[in-house]
């Protein structure tokens, strides 16, 4: 993600906020309880790693962004390591658990990932994918939220993301061999709460697509409109 370190940290901390309820849902089903080692691919700056239910498990996570990590490393009591999800320097079978929350969007491979969490994953574990968006399904309630959203879905390309991933999330797991065990699309409802960082996430990303002035005045009608959801889904797989 090209955000800026502290917005990007709030962004975590939001998107973890999301998703907690299903996160405890799935670790539950996930056995976290009894795990004896768990890997949050991607874990950036740990806002999801702080959050885990009470668990005897040996915590570990990646991320290829060192000063992320770092963060990561002031919050969380974690074994932290910088790499690349697409070859993840673990042993086969190394973890009771692995997992990814926002990440396989952002990787040139996600099918590979899933591969490669499948391969450090033992036999009886599970892979988890707690969230991955669909940008280009998001249902904007105004012509300039639809604009705002067409724009922030070229941004993510450039950036490297592909911003339709999490329709194809279910389909990347099979390609992976992992017939996912469950998935399907979070429930969630837009917040009034969540616009003022969601108008500094959008500033962040469409910065340069737009003239200051005119992306200052589309963004102006976030503050009097819900956010509109992006829908994002997940998907696991217990490994056979």
């Amino acid at each position: 993600m090209s955000l800026p370190p502290d917005l990007a940290e709030r962004r975590y901390q939001q998107q973890a906020g999301w998703t907690a309820p299903l996160r405890r849902h799935l670790f539950a089903r996930a056995g976290l309880a009894n795990a004896q080692r768990v890997l949050e691919i991607g874990c950036g700056p740990g806002a999801v790693l702080r959050s885990l239910p009470a668990t005897r498990a040996a915590i570990h996570g990646l991320d290829i962004d060192r000063p992320a990590l770092q963060r990561a490393q002031s919050v969380c009591a974690a074994d932290l390591i910088c790499g690349d999800a697409l070859y993840l320097p673990y042993a086969d079978n190394s973890f009771d658990l692995s997992f990814f929350h926002y990440v396989l969007l952002w990787l040139p491979d996600p099918v590979q990932a899933l591969r490669e969490a499948a391969r450090i994953t033992r036999r009886g574990g599970t892979v988890l994918a707690f969230a991955e968006p669909d940008y280009t399904a998001r249902a904007a309630p105004s012509s300039a939220l639809q604009t705002l959203n067409q724009l922030q879905i070229q941004a993510l390309r450039q950036q490297g993301a592909d911003p339709g991933f999490g329709a194809h999330l279910a389909a990347s797991f099979a390609a992976a061999d992992l017939p996912p065990s469950e998935s399907g699309r979070l429930q969630s409802d837009p917040a009034a709460r969540d616009n003022p960082l969601e108008a500094e996430v959008l500033q962040a990303d469409l910065a340069g697509l737009l003239p200051a002035a005119d992306l200052a005045a589309q963004l102006a009608s976030l503050q009097a409109q819900p956010v509109a959801e992006v829908p994002t889904y997940f998907a696991w797989a217990r490994l056979a």
